[in-house]
């Protein structure tokens, strides 16, 4: 079901894409916003967790400018440590006037690359194909969907506004990947579901705190820390990026050891779902064998042997024993707001109003809403 629904969501962008001039300016906008360089030292901590999966690969990089990217540098300089077959690296180019990469060529172009040549240990200039495309490199272009069929192994850093799609015509093309993006992406309603069938997973190397990207020269430095350094190379941090998956890693295998015992007071149940709630992934009760509601970097930590993933306090997913009426939200200073937001999410009803806290009342009794979780059960618990 998630693969059709793919299907129908490429489809139909695909029709936009052939509409007007105004849809193509926006997209390159978009794409302006999402051009992020991801850092040679972050490739690398990843990498090294994969190196069995690349031999006699083809490897496709398809959203990063070839003459700037960290991922066709990583690639072709690790080509025979990696025994890849072929690395083809694309990257999107608006064919206006305005520039897009930090270089300023007219034209989308392709680099393919298939080793070293007469015992050389790095990669030489004419070594490298180098190809103009004839569209603009959009990755759901035509030219560009036929280069990802002909790869075995994806790897890039897709604009993280366009997530959805680019994910979808993975799964759709059915192709081992390993790209960046940001940990919310888990809560959508299209994406959870392969989270939850095992059809995606997380990376190892990002746990938490923020990464850096490079930008290009037309990129507005207002995220909370951006900087430029001495040779003028523009650079910003991202919280929440994590790398996405469907290659298998020993960390994912690793498990998790608790070292908590479950009591009503400290894991308290949800009023709308049958689950207690656990605000800590290091507070996971051992002796818990019911549904528990965590937050969701557990996913860092998530062991398919050992936990199994049975939904998301989300509304989509259909999991909530109850609905509630119309809500009254009491903000923290106090603030009152007719609302329906309860819903969405976990509830935890309370004795006593909680200070410096938004709580919502419904019927003369008082509710706080936790934040998205996830709902697990322990495979084996006690063991």
């Amino acid at each position: 079901r998630v693969v059709t629904k793919a299907r129908q969501r490429t489809a139909a962008h695909g029709s936009a894409r052939q509409g007007s001039g105004n849809a193509g300016m926006a997209r390159a906008r978009t794409a302006k916003r999402d051009e992020f360089y991801t850092q040679l030292s972050d490739i690398e901590k990843e990498l090294c967790h994969y190196k069995d999966h690349f031999r006699d690969k083809v490897v496709y990089c398809n959203c990063d400018d070839p003459r700037v990217s960290n991922f066709f540098h990583y690639f072709s300089h690790s080509f025979r440590h990696l025994g890849l077959r072929k690395l083809i690296t694309t990257c999107y180019r608006n064919q206006s006037r305005d520039l897009f990469s930090r270089h300023d060529t007219e034209r989308a172009i392709m680099l393919e690359y298939d080793g070293f040549r007469d015992g050389d240990v790095t990669p030489r200039a004419e070594d490298i194909g180098v190809k103009a495309l004839r569209g603009d490199g959009d990755f759901r272009s035509r030219e560009c969907v036929d280069l990802l069929k002909q790869a075995d192994i994806v790897v890039t850093n897709p604009p993280f506004s366009l997530f959805r799609e680019y994910v979808a015509q993975l799964m759709e093309h059915d192709r081992k990947f390993l790209i960046i993006g940001h940990i919310g992406a888990v809560t959508y309603k299209d994406f959870f579901p392969l989270i939850k069938d095992g059809c995606i997973w997380i990376g190892p190397s990002i746990t938490g705190g923020d990464r850096t990207f490079g930008v290009p020269e037309h990129y507005p430095l207002n995220a909370a820390t951006a900087w430029t350094d001495d040779d003028g190379n523009r650079f910003i941090k991202v919280k929440g990026v994590r790398w996405f998956t469907n290659l298998d890693h020993d960390k994912r295998h690793d498990k998790l050891i608790p070292h908590c015992r479950y009591n009503p007071v400290n894991y308290p149940k949800y009023d709308n779902y049958d689950a207690i709630e656990v605000g800590e992934v290091a507070d996971i009760p051992m002796d818990w064998d019911g549904v528990m509601g965590v937050p969701i970097t557990f996913l860092d930590k998530y062991n398919p042997d050992q936990f199994e993933i049975v939904g998301i306090t989300r509304t989509w997913f259909g999991a909530a024993t109850k609905t509630y009426p119309q809500q009254v939200q009491i903000g923290m200073s106090g603030a009152r707001t007719s609302v329906t937001k309860l819903n969405d999410g976990a509830a935890i009803r309370v004795e006593i109003p909680p200070e410096n806290k938004t709580y919502y009342t419904v019927g003369g009794n008082c509710y706080v809403q936790k934040y998205v979780r996830i709902l697990i059960r322990n495979r084996s618990p006690g063991l």
